[in-house]
């Protein structure tokens, strides 16, 4: 099954009134932000989740990232495809364009990174942060999609939520960051802990603070020109998301590396993991533990 994780209205953007079924997953972290709302699409199971919640009252920091992760690997879910808005580091990215973001630097510090805080040690592989199989598939539609898709970018994820400043902003540029947000982390690293293919598309809304503003540009001018940026870039995402499960409904779902990221990351002696670290961990363990449920 794939999940796609973004915004409220995701479901009815992408597949109009289709019918689905709603969800709600009680997990050992939590409840997720949203109920899950299961539809099909070309005879291809597809689970929706918004990360913000029904009207977007949580924010970046509160979201429940272990709790959504966990919701969608308990109904199946093998490959997830997120979204979100960013703001732009480099000229060339310009607003309203797509990014299939490739690498990311995390900034977090606010926010649980992993599920195995308790009882058990793992450290999963995450040179290449997003699917590359995931990608490849993405980016093969993207030609149909009326705006610029870049094939790569650096996602430099920050805690939020107040926005960067200026100093800040042209570290990130020195750092090698292409985009600036605030949700990417630590959502991939936990799906690649559930052993999911995980890909990213970012929405370019406007450009970071490194790059002044045009002359004379008021504050409310400036919140007009992004939120038509973000809704002409959220029209683009579904576009190229439509177009993407499209794809994966009639070529199948790829293989991905991340789909055994645990095989080599349990560090712990098996013989030291109690039954009721198994049961906290459930799904996350039962290929590789035994007596997980």
């Amino acid at each position: 099954m794939i999940g796609l994780i973004g915004g409220t209205g995701l479901g009815e953007a992408l597949f109009g009134e289709a019918h689905a079924e709603e969800r709600w997953i009680e997990t050992p972290f939590g409840r997720p932000s949203s109920p899950v709302r299961l539809v099909e699409w070309h005879g291809l199971r597809v689970a929706l989740l918004a990360r913000h919640g029904a009207g977007h009252v949580f924010n970046p920091s509160q979201a429940p990232y272990r709790a959504n992760i966990y919701a969608l690997k308990t109904l199946g879910v093998t490959h997830v495809i997120a979204s979100g808005a960013v703001g732009s580091l480099r000229e060339e990215i310009r607003p309203r364009e797509l990014v299939v973001v490739d690498q990311v630097i995390d900034k977090t510090f606010r926010r649980t990174p992993t599920f195995f805080d308790d009882g058990l040690a793992a450290h999963v592989e995450l040179a290449e942060p997003y699917c590359p199989a995931l990608r490849e598939t993405i980016l093969s539609v993207a030609g149909g999609v009326d705006c610029r898709v870049h094939a790569r970018g650096t996602y430099v994820c920050m805690e939020g939520p107040a926005f960067s400043t200026r100093a800040e902003s042209a570290l990130h540029r020195a750092w090698g960051g292409d985009l600036i947000g605030m949700t990417a982390m630590p959502e991939a690293k936990l799906a690649r802990e559930a052993e999911m293919a995980y890909a990213l598309i970012a929405l370019a809304t406007d450009y970071d603070c490194w790059r002044p503003h045009e002359p004379g540009a008021t504050p409310q001018k400036l919140l007009e020109e992004i939120l038509g940026n973000l809704k002409a870039a959220t029209a683009n995402a579904v576009a190229l998301l439509r177009a993407a499960v499209s794809a994966l409904a009639k070529d199948g779902l790829p293989a991905s590396p991340a789909h055994d990221a645990l095989r080599l990351g349990i560090w712990t002696e098996r013989g030291k993991i109690t039954r009721e670290v198994a049961a906290r961990y459930g799904a996350l363990l039962a290929r590789h533990i035994d007596g997980a449920p």
